[in-house]
């Protein structure tokens, strides 16, 4: 054992959560969970979607109020009734889906309700950016506190909400899925600044479904199932298998089972294709992409290489400047989004909330959003809510949504990974010709990812073409027949899946190799 690891070992106790049992009527979402952090270290809560592990941590800070339970903050009892009580005991919280004012500068929304003010009743926005400055520089953080949120990336905006709690005073940082919407190069960064801040005394607690994550960064891990404590482990004793073992309760392959069998025709042509952004700049230059019957062509590229833009066009959320797309040879050129529906494109989106659900919205009615004025959901206009009742149960227990009985329940109720499960559920189940996934196993637990990935495959067995679109690159790797990988805007080079090496990919992702075409 190091130094280091022995110190932390020998920690006093910052966080401990006794017998915590949360009821939201007759569910019981969490039953009678202990968690133990010691000072100074990063703990992993790991768990499947929907075993309570984000119920617990808004409990710690204080959103929730526990059925029963008892909560210690470094030795002392407490009783946590809001955020600001959380806050006072130096607890801060990164939600999973961020909390920032899009048009503000990064200072402004750090220092939003705890404004610096000069003696006149003006915000001292000089002391606040100085102090903004320093506390980024500390921690390695790196952020510039003068951009607008609007105008940087999802992983500096992360950094943004961690400046925000570091702002307010907190030791005990919550980080809920931190590297959820995260490139691989944002999630290298956010581990090394991980470590800086538990190196300053900082404690932090991980909520996360990724285990290769765990393995790079938690000194501890607990896990829980169905709302009941499981066990807490020393992650440097046990597997990645270990740990989805206990997480789901049975054996898990990481191994996807796909067998070689013969590709149809086009389904899908994309040639000369450029778009703007939203900077009005080409982003799409000159792409040139077909997916067949049968095929799974994945897209491996780092973020900002075009790839939303191309879905976006695919899926009529923007219009293409220039090129050609045909959809079993019909022309599908920015059409409408209701258009390429019905000429049998269907997508699992990248942004869940954004463009996959109306969170107000039953899980019912998310299920049936494109289909609800089809038999037998409708006639002569009027909504059959029996049939649809029906499908919704059907499919919430097929594709395991959680809790169960939900289907009544608003969709923005449910937690991330559940939403993106009703998602996969719709889209998968629309029967179309051509299925775009764009992150498709984002927020999701390995359990599920085995899950959606069978279904994926099953699409293409069945004659599907599917075009995936992951920063995941082991994904894409497992699950493609073809890789084509977008390098400023274009397909620099395809490879098929069966002979694509990581390091090949990396460098090409980058812009080293050949350009195809």
């Amino acid at each position: 054992m190091s130094e280091s690891e022995r110190i932390k070992k020998d920690a006093p106790i910052a966080v401990e959560m006794k017998n915590i049992v949360k009821m939201f009527g007759s569910f019981r979402a969490n039953d009678g969970v202990n968690l133990t952090v010691r000072k100074g270290e990063i703990h992993a809560i790991l768990g499947e979607n929907g075993a309570g592990k984000s119920t617990l941590m808004n409990i710690l800070y204080g959103l929730y109020q526990p059925t029963s339970g008892t909560i210690a903050i470094n030795g002392k009892q407490v009783k946590i009734d809001g955020p600001n009580k959380a806050i006072e005991l130096g607890i801060g919280m990164v939600h999973q889906h961020f909390m920032l004012v899009q048009p503000f500068t990064v200072t402004e929304n750090i220092i939003l309700g705890m404004e610096p003010m000069k003696s006149v009743g003006r915000v001292n926005m000089k002391a606040a950016r100085a102090k903004v400055q320093e506390i980024s520089e500390r921690y390695g953080l790196n952020v510039n506190p003068d951009a607008k949120i609007e105008d940087i990336s999802v992983g500096m905006q992360q950094r943004a909400e961690i400046l925000k709690v570091l702002y307010r005073g907190a030791d005990i940082l919550i980080l809920d899925e931190p590297t959820s919407s995260l490139t691989p190069q944002e999630i290298v960064e956010l581990i090394h600044i991980m470590h800086n801040l538990t190196k300053e005394g900082k404690t932090i607690i991980i909520i996360t479904h990724k285990l290769k994550e765990i393995k790079e960064s938690a000194d501890k891990c607990t896990i829980i199932r169905q709302g009941k404590y499981i066990d807490t482990v020393d992650v440097a004793d046990v597997s990645e298998h270990d740990l989805a073992s206990m997480m789901v309760g049975r054996n898990v392959e990481f191994v996807v089972d796909k067998k070689e069998h013969e590709f149809g025709d086009v389904a899908l042509k994309i040639e000369g294709l450029y778009a703007k952004d939203y900077r009005n700049i080409d982003v799409v230059r000159g792409l040139d992409l077909q997916v067949r019957r049968g095929e799974i062509v994945g897209i491996a590229g780092i973020d900002g290489n075009g790839q939303t833009e191309l879905v976006e066009v695919l899926t009529g959320l923007r219009k293409a400047t220039q090129g050609k797309i045909t959809m079993n040879g019909k022309d599908a050129y920015n059409k409408t989004p209701r258009e390429l529906f019905d000429m049998g494109i269907s997508s699992i989106p990248a942004d869940r909330q954004k463009h996959g659900l109306v969170l107000d919205y039953s899980v019912e009615e998310n299920l049936l959003l494109q289909n609800i004025d089809n038999a037998p959901y409708s006639k002569h206009g009027a909504i059959n809510f029996k049939a649809m009742h029906e499908h919704a149960v059907e499919l919430t227990q097929k594709f395991d949504v959680r809790p169960s009985g939900c289907e009544g329940n608003p969709a923005g109720s449910l937690s991330g990974g559940n939403q993106q499960k009703v998602i996969i559920a719709r889209e998968v189940t629309n029967d179309k010709d051509l299925l775009i996934a764009v992150n498709p196993t984002r927020g999701l637990d390995v359990g599920a990812i085995e899950y959606v990935h069978r279904y994926i495959v099953d699409q293409r067995n069945k004659g599907k073409a599917v075009l995936l679109v992951s920063f995941e690159l082991d994904e894409v790797m497992s699950l493609s027949d073809r890789i084509d990988v977008i390098f400023e805007g274009k397909i620099v080079d395809s490879i098929p899946g069966s002979e694509a090496d990581e390091n090949q990919l990396g460098l090409l992702m980058a812009g080293g190799g050949k350009t195809h075409g």
